[in-house]
């Protein structure tokens, strides 16, 4: 898929105003924002750092563990945060950092849930443990973390377009593209014609059939855009993410659930 949103990236108009940096740092002082803002990495970025704790080795019940602690270290242990650069801009790469120096204290010190009072922890006791990407059982902790980064956002930006369509009342639009460009992608199969879309929809032209998905693709784009831009901290950097996440899709496509 080619990036071709026609939102304006530069000039004085590319404000970055709430990423997942400032969101950090205004929890400094905050005890409720704090735990508020380890419900919201864990709810995002829960699965690509449990595929990474799993491709280290550690089991389901480890994994977990390991993860809730980790978000709780990384929004209140201020330590970590500096260690991990956050010059370098890339929230994804910053949170590879941070996973990786948390590891390394970790081997000296007690489970995280153990050292962290029950009242300051957000639970994953009911959220659903993700699948692993079996299909590449050769992938590394880095490329299972990144695999795990790319397959939740997709999550999320999918359910986002779903949601943006519905309220304007383009269901039909939504289920045309769903069944022509994103199930034939995640399920590695052919997409349906145009024909029988028209035909299964009561379209009498393929014409409008297309343009009713490829103004849905143009939704997709828009909202990736906005989601990437709350994990980085200039335009360059969202264009280059953007173009990472471009090369990751087709590659990875097979894994996604």
């Amino acid at each position: 898929m080619v990036y071709r949103d026609q939102t304006s990236m530069g000039g004085t108009g590319g404000v970055f105003l709430t990423t997942h940096w400032s969101l950090i740092e205004d929890s400094k002082s905050d005890d409720d924002r704090s735990r508020a803002l380890v419900g919201l990495l864990l709810d995002r970025y829960w699965k690509p750092v449990y595929f990474y704790m799993r491709r280290k080795g550690h089991n389901n019940e480890e994994a977990k563990d390991l993860t809730q602690g980790f978000f709780h270290e990384i929004v209140l242990n201020r330590g970590l945060i500096q260690r991990a650069e956050q010059s370098k801009g890339r929230f994804r790469s910053f949170l590879l950092h941070a996973l990786e120096q948390y590891l390394i204290d970790e081997r000296h010190k007690k489970t995280a849930k153990k050292r962290i009072p029950k009242d300051k922890l957000v639970s994953l006791d009911t959220v659903e443990t993700p699948a692993l990407p079996h299909a590449n059982p050769d992938m590394t902790a880095e490329e299972s973390y990144n695999y795990g980064w790319m397959s939740a956002l997709l999550d999320r930006v999918l359910s986002d377009v779903e949601a943006k369509c519905n309220e304007q009342g383009m269901g039909m639009h939504w289920n045309i593209f769903n069944e022509r460009v994103v199930q034939p992608i995640l399920k590695q199969q052919a997409s349906p014609s145009l024909e029988d879309i028209c035909e299964k929809y009561g379209i009498a032209d393929r014409k409008k059939a297309s343009n009713m998905a490829i103004t849905v693709k143009r939704c997709f784009q828009a909202v990736l855009q906005e989601h990437v831009r709350n994990t980085v901290i200039s335009d360059d950097q969202t264009l280059e993410e953007l173009q990472e996440i471009m090369q990751f899709f087709p590659k990875s496509a097979q894994h996604f659930q």
